[in-house]
C-alpha cells in the first residue's frame, strides 16, 4: 500500500474515532442516527445552541472586566511609546 493511501486511511480512521466518541457522548447510537437523522440532527442543534447560549453570556460577563482593563493598559503603552520617540 502506498504510503500516501496508508496516511489517508489512517487520518479517516483517528476522525472517525472522534467523531465516534462525540456521538457516544451525546448517547448518540448508530441505528437510531440513521433510523431518526431529522430528530437527531435537532438534538445535536439544540445542544450546541445551548453551548453558544451559555458561552456567550460568560463571554460577555467576562469582556466587561477585561475590555477595559486592556485599553486602559493599551493607552497607556501608547504613551509611554510617543514619549520614548520625542
Amino acid at each position: 500500500m502506498p504510503p500516501h493511501v496508508r496516511e489517508t486511511v489512517i487520518k479517516i480512521a483517528v476522525a472517525s474515532l472522534i467523531v465516534g466518541l462525540f456521538l457516544s457522548f451525546f448517547d448518540i447510537d448508530p441505528r437510531a442516527l440513521l433510523a431518526d437523522f431529522g430528530e437527531t440532527v435537532q438534538q445535536i442543534f439544540s445542544v450546541v445552541a445551548s453551548i453558544v447560549e451559555w458561552m456567550v453570556k460568560y463571554l460577555l460577563l467576562g469582556a466587561i472586566v477585561v475590555v477595559p482593563v486592556w485599553l486602559i493598559f493599551f493607552l497607556i503603552g501608547q504613551i509611554k511609546n510617543r514619549n520614548q520617540q520625542k
